[in-house]
């Protein structure tokens, strides 16, 4: 019996077709822009070395850009896009009304950086990914890397925002639902959550659990003593906020999770984690054990960088952060 070496027409149908369908796969690497822009890692970490020093809740800030930037249809840095008369940006959705303004400045002063060192050559995806990392680093959290090579997407819409980015009164069972439609396990969610072991919330986020018939007995009395005090005027003030980790809130270590266990979980939803069965597993965890934490940590932020990325075929080099290229978009 005779075996033919051609290939079968099918075999070459899917020789022809697969690079095509590669071709927009966003290959990812750390050395990207080695040779395309050399100066890239000097100039992310000089830019956030001084804005962090003049604005110490950068790194909090960045830190939740990015994680709403990657949680609505990937890492392409569409959470940056401004409002237009065409479009409602996502950044305009009432779930993102909070995030701080030094968070888009250190985004833009990088790009602005890159521009003059080597134009059209850094999406402003991987600019937040990477400041994000190094302005983490600067506050005491773990290294992990970083791989290079995102597109920025073409689309940032407001209404598509909720029911994408997790809310403080909503349940773990809610909150991982999301975590695990991008990806993640419940563990790699409670490590996520760490992230408020630095930042601040505003006070509309937690009130509720500070007033009236609803207010939460197992807040620890005197946090909550404390908090109604700073927010009582926040109906009039919708910009007082109070610190996500009120022991230690400038360094990112593992005293949230110490918190929680303390009664000082600042949001509904932080204190939940160590009520629910099973999260309360990994508060424990991490709140007696840092490295466990940050090494948990370190990994589930490398994997966040890879949630949705775009390829060639599905995005683009923006010249500004704020507008896509074709303004008409």
């Amino acid at each position: 019996m005779r075996l033919s070496l051609s290939p079968t027409p099918f075999v070459l149908l899917f020789l022809v077709v697969a690079p095509a369908v590669l071709a927009d796969v966003a290959i990812l690497r750390t050395d990207y822009y080695q040779k395309t822009c050399p100066d890239f890692n000097k100039i992310v970490r000089e830019a956030v070395l001084t804005k962090q020093s003049q604005q110490p809740t950068t790194a909090a800030g960045t830190l939740r850009l990015f994680f709403h930037d990657c949680f609505l249809e990937g890492c392409d840095a569409s959470v940056l896009i401004a409002t237009n008369s065409f479009n409602k940006a996502e950044r305009d959705d009432d779930l993102n009304d909070s995030l701080p303004g030094d968070a888009f400045d250190i985004v833009n002063r990088i790009k602005t950086a890159l521009e003059l060192s080597c134009p059209g050559v850094v999406s402003c995806a991987d600019i937040l990914a990477q400041a994000t990392r190094d302005l983490v680093t600067m506050v005491g959290g773990p290294y992990f890397d970083v791989k290079l090579g995102r597109k920025d997407g073409l689309e940032s819409k407001a209404h598509k925002v909720r029911g994408n980015v997790p809310m403080p009164n909503q349940t773990v069972h809610d909150i991982h639902g999301m975590f695990k439609k991008n990806g993640f396990s419940l563990r790699e969610m409670v490590a996520l959550s760490g992230a408020h072991t630095i930042g601040f919330s505003h006070c509309k986020e937690f009130s509720d659990r500070l007033y009236g018939s609803k207010a939460d007995p197992e807040i620890n009395p005197r946090f909550a003593t404390a908090l109604k005090e700073l927010c009582k005027n926040h109906t009039v003030d919708d910009t007082i906020a109070a610190f996500n980790d009120v022991m230690t809130p400038g360094k990112f270590d593992n005293m949230y999770f110490k918190n929680l266990k303390r009664g000082l979980g600042l949001l509904a939803s932080d204190h939940l984690l160590i009520k629910d069965n099973s999260t309360k597993p990994f508060v424990e965890l991490y709140a007696t054990d840092e490295k466990a934490f940050f090494d948990d940590f370190a990994r589930a932020m490398e994997k966040l960088g890879t949630v949705g990325v775009k390829g060639d075929g599905e995005g683009e080099v923006r010249r500004r952060c704020d507008h896509f290229n074709n303004l008409n978009v």
